[in-house]
């Protein structure tokens, strides 16, 4: 896999969990129980990753990289997914997986994110 880093980038961040869901055979990363990414496959079998983003970072990134498309088997608004063997520098990767947990993160009450970010 091109982006070795991926699953340890995810896991290093705060009050991150990680499962496999079977039926879908995809990781997911959460928080809380809730999903800020999941990395699986389209229906080809193809690895992806997928992310919920601001709708309009979301789609410039679309317009920018072929390998980013809107969420597979999610809502295609809030969520993308990129081809994990596509060309997306891993620096954009990296800023994607950062502002999906953000937006995650800040979903929580101020408590809450206080008590994850300890």
């Amino acid at each position: 896999m091109k982006y070795e880093w991926l699953d340890s980038y995810c896991l290093e961040k705060k009050g991150v969990e990680k499962d496999y869901k079977e039926e879908w055979q995809a990781t997911r990363y959460m928080i809380r129980g809730k999903m800020f990414a999941m990395q699986g496959g389209d229906k080809y079998g193809k690895p992806i990753i997928t992310v919920k983003l601001e709708p309009m970072f979301g789609n410039l990134l679309r317009q920018q990289y072929q390998d980013i498309v809107p969420g597979y088997y999610m809502n295609k608004e809030h969520w993308n997914s990129m081809y994990l063997e596509g060309d997306v520098p891993d620096e954009v990767l990296r800023d994607m997986l950062d502002k999906s947990y953000q937006i995650l993160l800040q979903s929580f009450s101020k408590k809450a994110q206080k008590e994850i970010l300890e």
